[in-house]
């Protein structure tokens, strides 16, 4: 038998918490409809690639005094994309729902992502197989992987893979990305009249898949009390030392929702905010003037030292920076189709001659981290850039000169760190155990009653679990069209950091005096028993958004 460390005992014995109007069970539920929904954008565009699936309402259940009877339903269920705390009890969550319903159903995971319903490489769930892995971080359960599902030839794959195991259902754990493959199977299903439902559950740490339906994807409460403690020990050595500022890029590539909610929870001198910078469109040299004005007032009272956090997409948001970027990606998409070699000079030649001129002012480190190999959309992989060191290069050289005309007589040594892997596979905070648990017992109930092309969608999530309200919300609904590949297709909106949100203006609010005063928190490491303020509470990010809307009511 495989040792465990004591935790992980302890964990597997934890009872995850459900709404009550869930916790009744699966076979006492009754649901209640909205009105029709229609997409954020594109309406047009979004109905006419959806007419099958497009305008569906939300749904919430209840429970019901009477209990029904389930029909025979085998799921098939997939983990998509990057890996995120609480995956594996979103599928306790599924597995515990469906054998609740009845006994006969059965439960099989695909193995290694999307590609897995594909090829047909699965396993199938039993008491003793999902009870290894019950409230664990991580994906390994069934593993994950980054293959989209667009084409008819996967689908017509998948459908027969489906009909082999005779399911009626599969659910499809993911994010944005992984969530718009979702839809587009649902649709594809439904069109071609198989009978197989199609259900997605909200995951990824960088926090932007979210609206008024969906409060939070799961991971992000447990990521960002991870990052946040890395960040409090650091603050708490250069408190101590007192000899180096600190520069701590944190993983979140299109949106700084962990960035904001790690400096929420530790309180640093300097926090970079993506969409600050594109909003205000600050330049490179606008953001290390800010950074260094800090740098030498600090320096002038004797405090030669600091943190800076700087969220993982930063570079694509400075203008100059996103108009490159954006041509470079459409360059080289032009260059791979054509069979042409990647060199600085090559790329410098196709691109627009603004864009051309601030590229070639890069560091070749910074060059060449643009022209690696690209994500699945065909963009930069901006966490393979590493902007911290950028900042520093430059912000050094801005101090040199400052030095040589009298106006700097401090020091500046600089660490740099990137905290990304750290945070994906941690432990499950109790919040995202219990979330998640919810969001798969959930996804259960929208198969049962019959639901396709729906996001599993649990709220209310700032009260206690009981008072959680358990639905759903059509995919469609959160859809836009955007370029990919060069190409317009139908994605799943990002939500990006509101600057006239709650959550920013927090950060806003207290600025100068976390610059110059050292208000440090130390979050300390996340905790799983003690009392309920210590460890069921969820992120300062939930907490303010939700105040807000209840001081709105």
């Amino acid at each position: 038998m495989e040792k465990l460390s004591p935790l992980q005992i302890e964990r597997l014995k934890y009872q995850p918490k459900l709404p009550s109007s869930l916790s009744s069970g699966i076979n006492c539920l009754e649901m209640s409809k909205g009105s029709a929904t229609q997409s954020v954008r594109d309406q047009e565009q979004i109905q006419e690639l959806f007419e099958n699936t497009y305008g569906k309402p939300v749904v919430t259940f209840k429970n019901t005094s009477s209990s029904n009877t389930s029909d025979v339903r085998n799921v098939g269920v997939i983990l998509s994309g990057g890996q995120a705390p609480g995956g594996h009890n979103v599928i306790a969550g599924l597995y515990d729902a469906l054998k609740s319903a009845n006994s006969a159903n059965k439960l099989y995971g695909f193995l290694g992502g999307p590609s897995g319903i594909i090829e047909g490489s699965y396993v199938e769930f039993t008491d003793e197989f999902m009870n290894a892995y019950r409230n664990t971080g991580g994906f390994d359960i069934i593993g994950s992987g980054r293959t989209k599902l667009e084409t008819e030839e996967q689908f017509k794959s998948s459908l027969e893979v489906c009909k082999k195991l005779n399911l009626s259902a599969v659910v499809i754990i993911g994010g944005d990305d992984s969530n718009t493959n979702a839809a587009l199977l649902a649709e594809w299903f439904v069109k071609n009249n198989t009978g197989i439902q199609v259900i997605g559950c909200p995951k990824t740490i960088d926090g932007d898949l979210k609206n008024e339906q969906i409060e939070i994807s799961f991971g992000f409460d447990t990521a960002t009390k991870t990052y946040a403690e890395l960040i409090g020990n650091i603050q708490r050595d250069a408190n101590s030392a007192k000899k180096y500022w600190h520069f701590v890029k944190i993983m979140g590539r299109s949106a700084s929702h962990v960035a904001l909610e790690a400096a929420l929870q530790t309180q640093p001198n300097v926090t970079l905010i993506s969409e600050e910078v594109e909003e205000k469109k600050m330049s490179l040299e606008s953001i290390i003037n800010y950074m260094t004005d800090i740098i030498v007032r600090r320096s002038e009272i004797g405090k030669n030292f600091g943190i800076a956090i700087v969220p993982e997409g930063l570079i694509e948001f400075i203008p100059e920076m996103k108009s490159m970027i954006s041509n470079l990606n459409d360059v080289m998409a032009r260059m791979e189709k054509e069979g042409v070699a990647v060199s600085f000079e090559a790329v410098e030649s196709r691109l627009d001659v603004s864009n051309a001129k601030v590229y070639s002012s890069l560091p070749a480190l910074i060059k060449s981290q643009l022209l690696a190999d690209r994500d699945p959309h065909g963009n930069v992989q901006v966490s393979k850039i590493e902007t911290e060191k950028l900042l520093i290069e430059m912000i050094s050289a801005r101090l040199d000169e400052l030095k040589s005309q009298g106006n700097f007589s401090g020091k500046f040594n600089a660490q740099s760190h990137f905290f990304g892997y750290e945070g994906r596979c941690a432990f499950p905070s109790n919040f995202d155990a219990d979330y998640c648990y919810s969001l798969g017992y959930n996804a259960f109930a929208l198969i049962n009653f019959g639901l396709t092309g729906y996001l599993s969608s649990v709220r209310n999530l700032t009260q206690p679990a009981d008072q959680w309200i358990a639905g759903g919300i059509p995919l469609t609904m959160m859809m836009n069209m955007e370029k990919r590949h060069g190409e317009m297709k139908p994605v799943i909106q990002k939500a990006l950091v509101k600057l006239d949100g709650p959550v920013f203006k927090q950060l806003e609010q207290n600025r100068e005096e976390w610059a110059m005063n050292d208000k440090y928190l130390f979050p300390g490491a996340i905790q799983y028993f003690g009392p309920s303020c210590v460890c069921d509470v969820t992120t300062c990010t939930l907490q303010l958004e939700r105040a807000k809307e209840f001081a709105s009511v």
